[in-house]
């Protein structure tokens, strides 16, 4: 098999994420009209399905030699591989989308030997486009119109003057801040987590005892981060600590789906990646369980130090059926 064109598939996402979006903008779901899954936090919609169906397809006519992992087709026992496989969330927030708030993302990404190396991550609702390819940098890229996504794909991208001057004033290199600011401890961070579907057992009694510690005072043995934001998105919450506007997001139960792409866009924009639990260092895509910190002033030697100040306020140990 050739070696894949990542400049090639990720054009091709684009094109698919346009599609995407203007689907889920088209639909008008509600809480009345939305099915569930594991349990009534766990919410699925026609939307999610159709955008599924049109990737998929799409994908596999364009690239019928690459596998395919995605949320809605997704059965147990079906594991990301070694092969080139497109992994997909065709809607990243969909009880926000369900409930009218944007902050909602269709999330395509492509992995090769089991490491991310394109990642797509569209807000519809906001225009807001994150894009990464492994070793070429990460960008934010605003998009307002057809022309933009035009401009992107072939004007930017294939070497017209006026192209690239359209794409410089659309597109964002991450982090925002270069360098970024510094971050001397937890003290001084906010932090992304998420309360998942699972409310009961040892994952919900970890992750809330967590969450206490982050918050709470240090006379009380806390860390007192700034503040805690809980979005409900896995993949804009790792675009958002790659753009530095959050500085880490700690995170249990997300699948490969809910992370591939942001964490190209993450890495590529000076951040890292570790486990949810003290000592993983070095963790899988479909491991489930996430540490992600911005990049920061002093590089992976302060990073790696504020990774273990965190895991000291991680109350217990995740454990979640890969």
């Amino acid at each position: 098999m050739a070696q894949p064109n990542l400049p090639e598939i990720q054009n091709a996402l684009f094109g698919i994420a346009k599609q995407a979006g203007e689907m889920i903008l088209s639909a008008h779901p509600s809480t009345g009209t939305t099915d569930t899954k594991k349990n009534s936090s766990d919410l699925v919609t026609e939307t999610d399905q159709a955008v599924e169906n049109m990737v998929s397809s799409t994908l596999k006519s364009k690239y019928p030699d690459y596998e395919f992992l995605g949320e809605e087709t997704y059965h147990p026992g079906l594991q990301l591989t070694r092969s080139p496989t497109f992994v997909v969330d065709p809607i990243d927030g969909t009880t926000n989308f369900v409930h009218g708030y944007p902050y909602v993302c269709v999330s395509l990404a492509f992995v090769n030997d089991l490491v991310p190396q394109i990642g797509v991550v569209y807000n519809p609702f906001t225009g807001q486009l994150y894009h990464a390819i492994k070793n070429q940098g990460a960008f934010l890229s605003s998009i307002s119109s057809a022309e933009d996504w035009l401009t992107l794909t072939e004007g930017g991208r294939l070497g017209s003057k006026v192209g690239k001057e359209k794409e410089k004033k659309k597109t964002r290199k991450l982090p925002f801040r270069d360098p970024p600011e510094p971050l001397e401890e937890l003290s001084q961070a906010i932090v992304a987590v998420e309360w998942g579907n699972e409310r009961e057992g040892n994952n919900w009694e970890v992750k809330t005892k967590t969450f206490a510690s982050l918050a709470g005072a240090k006379a009380e043995g806390g860390a007192m981060v700034h503040s805690l934001r809980s979005l409900g998105s896995a993949e804009l919450n790792l675009c958002a600590v790659a753009s530095g506007t959050l500085d880490a997001y700690w995170e249990g139960g997300c699948w490969a789906w809910d992370v591939a792409a942001g964490w190209v866009v993450l890495k590529e924009a000076g951040g890292m990646m570790v486990g949810g639990n003290e000592g993983e260092w070095e963790p899988k895509v479909d491991s489930r369980r996430y540490l992600a910190v911005r990049g920061m002033e002093g590089g992976e030697e302060k990073q790696e130090s504020f990774v273990e100040e965190f895991w000291g306020h991680v109350k217990g140990r995740l454990e979640y059926d890969v």
